[in-house]
C-alpha cells in the first residue's frame, strides 16, 4: 500500500515560481568619473543623475601592490566598466578626471578605444585654496 505524499514533497513537484527578469536601462548619455590617485585607478561610469550603471578598478581586475598604479592597470579597468557600460546602451560620455595618478590619460584612451563618443573632458581635481597648515620645519 503507498503511503500519501508528505507536504514538502508536493511543494517540491510543484513548479518554481516565477523569478522576474531584471530589466536594463537604457541609458544612451552617462558620465565617466575617472579617480586616478597615486595607488589606484577607479573608474565609474554614471547616469546623468550621478547614479552608477557601472564600475571598475585597477584593484578589482586582480593587480595587486605597486602593479595597481600603472597606466596599463587604469586601461584594464576602464576597458571593463565601458564593456559593462555598453551593455546599458551607453553610446556618448563625458570624461571627469579626478586626481594626479599615473592612470589618468590611459583611462580615458581605453574609454575611446571601446567605443564610446567623448563629448566632453573635465579635470575636477580639487585644489586647496590654502587648505591645511603644511608641518613644521625639520631640524636635522
Amino acid at each position: 500500500m503507498a503511503k500519501p505524499p508528505s507536504a514538502a514533497a508536493a511543494a517540491a513537484a510543484a513548479p518554481a515560481a516565477k523569478v522576474k527578469k531584471k530589466i536594463k536601462r537604457q541609458i544612451l548619455d552617462a558620465v565617466a568619473h575617472i579617480q586616478a590617485t597615486f595607488n589606484n585607478t577607479i573608474v565609474t561610469i554614471t547616469d546623468p543623475a550621478g547614479n552608477t550603471v557601472a564600475w571598475s578598478s585597477a584593484g578589482v581586475r586582480g593587480f595587486k601592490g605597486s602593479r595597481k598604479s600603472t597606466p596599463f592597470a587604469a586601461q584594464v579597468a576602464a576597458e571593463r566598466a565601458g564593456n559593462a557600460a555598453k551593455e546599458h546602451g551607453v553610446r556618448n560620455l563625458e570624461v571627469r578626471v579626478k586626481g594626479p595618478g599615473p592612470g589618468r590619460e590611459s583611462a580615458v584612451r581605453a574609454l575611446n578605444a571601446v567605443g564610446f563618443r567623448i563629448a566632453q573632458i573635465e579635470d575636477v581635481t580639487p585644489i586647496p585654496h590654502n587648505g591645511c597648515r603644511p608641518p613644521k620645519r625639520r631640524r636635522v
